[in-house]
């Protein structure tokens, strides 16, 4: 089956998937950013999708620390062999096991 002709197209038949809703950012260098939006922002009281509207990220920020923390590793400005406290003296004390190596 061919895919949509436009972004829009895509998002909408997205929904047809189990998705309650959907919004899209597409950010091209050199034009203004555009938003797709379909479904569901809040279905129980039957509010549309809103590219504006505020979305809990949930689990999906899991993601973007992974690709966060990958990135200073990579640039040495983090060593996953030192401890919390090693980076922020202040929480020693406060955060339980900031001074524990992550390899113990």
């Amino acid at each position: 089956m061919p895919l949509p002709d436009t972004v829009q197209e895509q998002v909408s038949d997205a929904i047809g998937y189990g998705f309650d809703g959907m919004i899209v950012y597409v950010d091209q260098a050199g034009k203004p950013p555009e938003f797709y939006a379909a479904g569901w922002h809040d279905r129980k009281n039957k509010i549309p999708a809103d590219p504006k509207a505020l979305f809990k990220i949930a689990s999906i920020s899991k993601l973007y620390l992974a690709v966060a923390v990958t990135k200073l590793v990579k640039d040495k400005h983090l060593s996953l062999d030192e401890t919390l406290a090693h980076y922020f003296p202040e929480l020693e004390g406060r955060i339980e096991n900031a001074k524990k190596s992550p390899c113990e």
